[in-house]
């Protein structure tokens, strides 16, 4: 491997390079945030109590039964066949010309929704049940006590996860080009079947690749630390606790 040839490789087409991260951060970013929110829905839904009778317990049964379906067979079959079946399915069946751009974005997103619902389904299950009978006892109902207990809880707690998925979601655009979306692969790609250099070409996706999902991933640690807050945080109770304790000790 001659290094020269990479670094000329990079010199004459890093426009193709950088264009092609530009559309893979793009197309990640957006997934993952809109994927984010369509799993926080879709997680709040499912963990709606079912009464034990009545109307209302009927359309709680249905709508976690389609729920039910669209997580299992998004989570089921793998993204290159979903980008397929939907960019030229929606062409063929409906007649629906999408832009590639567009389609990408909604592919990541409902792809990530549907991980991404069963990771905050987890995190709501994990609460403890204390909570929810206490704020219910104040006379929260189960909307707001989602917003105001239980939410903020759960979203520190599946960061990482989000994290994960984000990374996750990074790497997985390479599969897009199946419908020509110009992400990095792609353009990686192109540029290769140019020059006949694919090792050389292919390396430097790769250490594209490996900036921008460690620069998330250093980035998301940072989010992490600041929500914790500072390690030598006493609550005012305990600081009150210490203080008097002192003084015991000084006299």
């Amino acid at each position: 491997m001659s290094f020269q040839l990479i670094i000329d490789i990079m010199k004459e087409n890093w426009p193709m390079f950088i264009r092609g991260a530009g559309v893979t951060l793009l197309i990640s970013m957006t997934g993952t945030i809109i994927g984010s929110i369509i799993g926080l829905l879709v997680g709040v839904i499912r963990t709606i109590p079912i009464p034990e009778r009545g109307a209302k317990r009927i359309v709680l049964k249905v709508i976690n039964a389609i729920l039910s379906v669209y997580i299992e067979i998004f989570r089921g079959t793998p993204m290159i066949v979903q980008a397929m079946v939907i960019y030229y399915g929606s062409a063929q069946a409906f007649g629906i010309d999408m832009n590639r751009l567009t389609a990408a974005i909604f592919i990541v997103s409902i792809n990530t929704g549907a991980y991404m619902s069963e990771i905050v389904r987890g995190g709501i299950v994990s609460i403890d049940k204390g909570q929810f009978e206490a704020a219910h006892a104040i006379g929260m109902n189960h909307i707001q006590t989602m917003i105001n207990v239980v939410l903020p809880q759960v979203i520190r707690n599946i960061l990482p996860a989000t994290g994960n998925e984000f990374v996750i979601n990074i790497k997985d655009t390479s599969v897009l080009n199946v419908i020509g979306v110009t992400e990095l692969y792609f353009q990686t790609k192109s540029v290769s079947g140019n020059n006949f250099k694919y090792f050389e070409s292919f390396f430097v996706a790769c250490v594209l690749y490996f900036v921008m999902t460690f620069t998330v991933t250093r980035v998301l640690r940072f989010i992490e630390r600041k929500l914790d807050g500072p390690d030598n945080y006493i609550m005012m109770g305990n600081q009150m606790q210490v203080a008097r304790a002192e003084d015991m000790i000084r006299n």
